[in-house]
Parts: C-alpha cells; sequence; structure tokens
C-alpha cells in the first residue's frame, strides 16, 4: 500500500541589501538563475531551460554527485511560472521527478518589499510530498541553502 501524502507549508526570508529589481532579475533572467539555483549543491546539471513569462515554463534535469547519499539519481523539477509582477512577486508550480517518479508538487511564492536600503524577500512554499520524496524538512534546509546561494550571487 502507498504511503499517505504529506501536505507542508514553509516561509523563508531573507533581506538582500540590493533593490528590488536586482533580485527579481536574479528570477527572471535564465543566466542568472541558472548559476544560483540550478548549478552546484552537489548535483551536476544536465538541463536548464526556463521561458519567463506568464505561462511559461521552466525545467531543470539533474543528477546527484559522488557528495550525495544517492549518487547518479536523476532529478527532474518542470514548472510554469503562474503569475509575476515585476520587482514584486514572482508565483510559480512545479512538480519533483525522481527516476521518473513524482514524488512532489509544489507552489512557491517570492514576494519582495522594500527593507530600507535593500530588499525583504518572503518565499512561501506549499507543498506535497509522495511516496519516496526527500520530505517538507529536507525540502526547507534546500530552499534556504537556495536563498544563501542568492544572496551571495547578489552581493
Amino acid at each position: 500500500m502507498a504511503e499517505p501524502s504529506i501536505q507542508s507549508t514553509f516561509v523563508v526570508e531573507r533581506t538582500y541589501p540590493v533593490p528590488a529589481a536586482r533580485v527579481f532579475a536574479a528570477f527572471a533572467d535564465a543566466g542568472l538563475k541558472r548559476r544560483w539555483f540550478a548549478e552546484g549543491l552537489g548535483h551536476v546539471v544536465e538541463h536548464f531551460e526556463m521561458d519567463f513569462r506568464v505561462g511559461g515554463t521552466e525545467r531543470l534535469t539533474y543528477r546527484l554527485d559522488e557528495t550525495t547519499p544517492v549518487p547518479g539519481l536523476v532529478l527532474d523539477n518542470a514548472g510554469i511560472l503562474l503569475d509575476f509582477v515585476p520587482d514584486r512577486r514572482i508565483v510559480t508550480a512545479s512538480t519533483m521527478r525522481a527516476a521518473d517518479h513524482c514524488i512532489s508538487a509544489s507552489r512557491v511564492t517570492i514576494e519582495l518589499a522594500d527593507a530600507g536600503d535593500g530588499t525583504l524577500l518572503t518565499c512561501p512554499h506549499r507543498g506535497v510530498f509522495f511516496e519516496g520524496a526527500d520530505g517538507p524538512q529536507l525540502r526547507e534546509l534546500g530552499w534556504n541553502k537556495l536563498m544563501d546561494r542568492l544572496g551571495t550571487a547578489l552581493t
């Protein structure tokens, strides 16, 4: 019998010492996003593409490297851009597959707000995790690492 799915919501927040337009560009520009979002983190990028427009898609396929608990495992993250307001909001929906098995479905919102001389990024992540998934705790850890990498890329 299949394990029941797990519903989870978590929120990641960061303040970056740059204007909202720079933070937004790091999500909207494929070259910039690939550097902080796709590359590194214990995996080898096999494919990355994105079409930043409402209804546009994003796809990242990567293979875990030997530094991970499951070297060689191929993960595929496919998403769609649901909505955006320049320099303020980005909303996406995505699924993650491991070895051709759907392990999760998520809706992620990136909200940007003025914070003195910088930008407050708030990222609510709403997900459902299926059998074989990494689970909400590891996904939250991953998003925290991504937001730290974004901060490094912005400074």
